[in-house]
């Protein structure tokens, strides 16, 4: 059959010579073939890539294969194929004949257990054989939901390999994973059955001609952009998606995803990598690009609650509970809008705004990735005296427009006042002629566009990119994990954050605006009463609860709101300090808990008196103070560094002497006691900031530690039942002579030990923080909903 079928092709011109067809045959195998993504995408990215190269050398069979019986199955699939279209570059006459050829090349199969699978194996090398056609290669395309990939890698590797001498290449489709952990174990599934080289995690947006260009523009234009590509010039980037439609339909996969997983840690994120990441001295090396790429990810700032704004469209609710059969009354925290801020801590990029906005039933359809320059220029003149390419204070932008929207098509457009940009003569082409359309409030003309000279479906780069084996398109193990890692914090943390409802497409109006602020981001307007859900309890309905714990005051709340207390109740107590004395001491705990408090002090209390403010650490772990451990570090990375304390007003412990840690003989202890007794009045701290471990412990005073918990001394050395173990810290004695202690709990994994603190006496030594009793002072603890109530 297949020599016939390359015969019939020769005949009409499509093909040269039979000798000529030698480089192999490829088998394409499509697992899933009639389902919803194989019709809409992928049959037609088939037959384009059959048009493509048939000339190339090589022949094809394709084979469709779905868990359908053979005859219904047969008859799905060609149904999908017969409405197959012809590309408007193609002729019609010679479009039709390899239609003709690719319906006779295309097989169906049931691929159910794992004889189905031997049986196409032997099926692929009988023809073979037949023909006496050498195997080039397989494609497997999973268009099947994840939870099958398992099994039917395990078929594909234990019964339906190439042999020896041909290539292998899977391609996957998303969902790849739920969150880092979840990605990292179908990695490792994968991983037991194939190479990384034999993967191709699909991402249809590094399909999408505008986003596939940002790579080549750079390298194409570095001598224009290499002076303005970075923190000094750019002002912001902005990488848009939104969509008009709504998650009808679709509420069973939007429940479990989400708009951030769906959209943002994928396709948004990827043309971000493209952006930011160093540019290879060779585009071209796959495994230099995709080495940038890691190393673009090493160096984004982790995410917190505020860099996120949330929205759900209203009519979302019912859709779920009528497409569930959910109860009326159910509640969904799944958002349909986001606005991230993300950062890069790369000196390239440092401090510039990347914002990745993604959300449906909004105003229109459209995407695009947009770089806004800095204008430092003042045109005294009237603008309307200047053209866009001599006028330095028209906006300056470089926009690679994904599609759809005012221009409806892929689009790089340069603002002409920047520069005339170098665009690869044979794959775009300049768009001529002026047009009325705007973009970004300045007319066409304002604008160097450039458009492709063939439009091609996502679906067709990409398959055409798995046949040249162009792996810097694709998603590699090693780069989304580092994704996963990236947003997986964020996404718990935000699991119970309120949303801004929204009603929808242009009665959105202003409500999903949003502003940045101090490197954090706020929803612009308040939220209409008449949009709030009076049956939705979120966290901003509750009021922070004061009362006692443990006979000292009790501060209550959702943790943002605590952490906003806590700040501003520090505020307080600095100034009203300064005011009686001229001068503040204050010392902070390190771990994970404070690091919050640390932003919030730094970006929201400006008027904080630091110029008077002495910085004290409570305790320290035994490593060099540039280490990550180092408590010291935590507090320099997220408030020293952003605050101006005067140099000699910050006391960080001395662990680190004569070349060693923590040795006794170094006298590091001594040397910090008589800091403490020099400057600090009676050595009695204006505010120690403490925290407490599931275990009970605080500071770095232990369960059953032997210094520390009482006697004369004030610094102490201890030992951690977890790495690092040897630690210094003030001791219970001391702590207990300050003017105020605030104690911080955050957490449901706290939840346990506060439960059994609210019970316990006075036994420091099972539980060290139990002993925290100030003999003049008084003690505070600011304990959120999560850790108080479970």
């Amino acid at each position: 059959m297949l020599r016939r079928v390359l015969c019939t092709v020769l005949f009409v011109g499509a093909l040269p010579s039979l000798t000529e067809v030698s480089q192999g045959h490829i088998s394409v195998i499509l697992l899933g073939a009639t389902g919803d993504l194989a019709k809409k995408y992928l049959w037609q990215g088939l037959f384009q890539l059959y048009i493509d190269q048939v000339s190339s050398g090589h022949s094809f069979t394709f084979h469709g294969a779905a868990l359908t019986a053979l005859e219904p199955g047969q008859r799905l699939m060609f149904d999908v194929l017969k409405k197959l279209s012809c590309p408007p570059d193609e002729s019609p006459n010679r479009c039709a004949v390899l239609k003709d050829q690719f319906l006779k090349l295309s097989q169906y199969h049931q691929l159910k257990t794992a004889e189905n699978y031997t049986v196409l194996n032997t099926e692929i090398k009988t023809l073979l054989r037949q023909e006496g056609l050498k195997e080039a290669g397989r494609i497997f395309y999973f268009s099947v939901p994840p939870f099958a990939y398992t099994e039917i890698a395990r078929h594909i590797n234990s019964s339906c390999r190439p042999p020896p001498g041909a290539w292998l290449r899977v391609v996957l489709e998303k969902p790849f994973g739920h969150d880092l952990e979840s990605a990292q174990q179908l990695a490792g599934e994968l991983t037991s059955f194939f190479k990384e080289e034999e993967m191709y995690r699909v991402d249809h947006y590094l399909g999408k001609q505008a986003v596939a260009h940002i790579l080549p523009f750079r390298d194409q234009n570095r001598k224009f952009l290499d002076p303005i590509w970075n923190r000094h010039h750019v002002e912001r980037v902005e990488i848009v998606l939104k969509e008009t439609v709504d998650a009808k339909g679709r509420t069973s996969f939007y429940e479990q995803y989400g708009v951030i997983r769906d959209v943002l840690q994928n396709h948004l994120t990827e043309a971000l990598m493209f952006l930011i990441m160093e540019l290879p001295a060779n585009v071209n090396r796959t495994e230099e690009v995709l080495q940038s790429k890691l190393r673009a990810f090493q160096s984004l700032r982790g995410l917190e609650k505020k860099s996120v704004v949330l929205g759900q469209y209203q009519a979302y609710a019912s859709q779920v509970q009528e497409e569930l059969q959910k109860a009326r009354d159910y509640i969904s925290a799944t958002p349909t809008f986001a606005g991230v801020l993300i950062h890069s801590d790369s000196l390239r990029w440092e401090g510039v705004p990347f914002l990745l906005t993604s959300g449906k039933a909004l105003d229109e359809r459209v995407g695009y990735v947009r770089v806004l320059f800095k204008n430092r220029a003042y045109c005294t003149q009237s603008e309307t005296l200047r053209d866009a390419e001599h006028s330095q204070c028209k906006t300056k932008q470089i926009i690679f427009y994904i599609g759809h929207g005012a221009l409806n098509t892929p689009a790089v457009l340069v603002s002409r006042n920047l520069f005339r940009p170098i665009m690869p003569e044979g794959s775009w082409r300049e768009a001529v002629g002026q047009s009325d359309l705007h973009v970004f409030g300045q007319p066409l003309s304002d604008y160097y566009v450039y458009t492709p000279v063939k439009e091609r479906d996502a679906y067709s780069v990409l398959i055409s990119n798995i046949y040249h084996a162009r792996k810097d398109f694709f998603i590699t193990t090693e780069n989304l994990l580092a994704s996963w890692g990236f947003w997986t914090p964020l996404l718990d943390s935000i699991s119970q954050q309120p949303l801004r409802l929204y009603p929808g497409g242009v009665e959105n109006q202003h409500l999903l605006d949003f502003e940045m602020v101090s490197g954090e981001v706020a929803f612009t307007l308040v939220e209409p009463v008449e949009l709030l859900n009076p049956n939705r309890l979120m966290p901003s309905d509750y009021k922070t609860i004061q009362t006692k714990f443990r006979q000292s005051p009790l501060v209550s709340a959702w943790s943002e709101e605590l952490i906003s207390q806590l700040a501003s109740d520090i505020e307080k107590t600095a100034h009203r300090t300064v005011a009686q004395s001229g001068q503040f001491h204050l010392a902070l705990s390190g771990g994970s808990s404070p690091v919050v408090l640390f932003q919030q002090l730094a970006r929201h209390h400006y008027a904080f008196p630091w110029k008077h403010t002495h910085i004290w650490l409570v305790d320290e772990r035994c490593v060099p103070l540039t280490d990550t451990e180092s408590n010291f570090f935590s507090v320099h990375n997220h408030l020293l560094q952003n605050v101006r304390v005067p140099y000699f007003n910050v006391h960080p412990m001395p662990v680190h002497l004569n070349q060693r840690l923590c040795v006794e003989e170094d006298r590091g202890t001594e040397l910090y006691a008589k800091e403490i007794m020099a400057l600090v009045a009676n050595a009695s701290f204006d505010l120690v900031l403490l925290g407490v471990g599931t275990d009970g412990h605080t500071a770095s005073l232990f369960p059953q530690s032997e210094n520390g918990l009482e006697g004369a001394q004030t610094v102490v050395l201890t030992e951690s039942p977890v790495k690092p173990h040897q630690r210094m810290t003030l001791s219970l004695p001391l702590i207990n002579k300050a003017r105020q202690v605030f104690v911080l709990v955050l957490g449901k994994g706290k939840h346990d030990i506060t439960t059994l603190l609210s019970r316990v006496g006075h036994q420091p030594r099972k539980w060290p923080i139990s002993g925290v009793s100030p003999s003049s002072g008084q003690l505070v603890w600011y304990v959120d909903y999560e850790a108080l109530l479970g």
